[in-house]
């Protein structure tokens, strides 16, 4: 099966510095190409995980932000419901096919130009920009 490419069914994926700039605990730019990549995987029936250290108040404010640029999550610092099944139980380790985060690897090519931008739908606002600035 040499040059044939995985197809992953459940990806997790960070937040801070992945998803957006990372300067928590604030929320930074959005990693557009990102957003639209994972957009695409869901429309594909691909699973996916929020996975982030965020939790109270910051991880509502990480969740809210992703729904307004439309990516929802299966999962958020869980197991899909069919793992908990599969194992009968919901562990602290997250189960996935992979894990995006900027503290790892990335298995998909991202365009190099900015052709994403043409099939992508962006926010009348820039959300990144209302209260998300670091502190000066």
């Amino acid at each position: 099966m040499a040059g044939e490419e995985k197809s992953y069914q459940i990806i997790a994926v960070d937040f801070d510095g992945t998803l957006c700039v990372d300067c928590y605990p604030h929320i930074g730019t959005p990693n557009l190409p990102l957003i639209f990549l994972l957009k695409r995987l869901k429309a594909q029936d691909r699973r996916l995980i929020l996975w982030t250290c965020r939790c109270g108040r910051y991880l509502e404010e990480a969740v809210n932000w992703c729904r307004n640029w439309g990516l929802e999550f299966d999962a958020v610092n869980k197991n899909v419901e069919e793992i908990i099944e599969k194992y009968g139980s919901d562990s602290r380790k997250i189960y996935a096919d992979v894990y995006i985060d900027d503290k790892s690897c990335f298995p998909w090519q991202l365009p190099e130009t900015d052709s994403w931008k043409e099939e992508t739908q962006l926010p009348e606002t820039e959300p990144w920009k209302e209260e998300t600035q670091t502190p000066g």
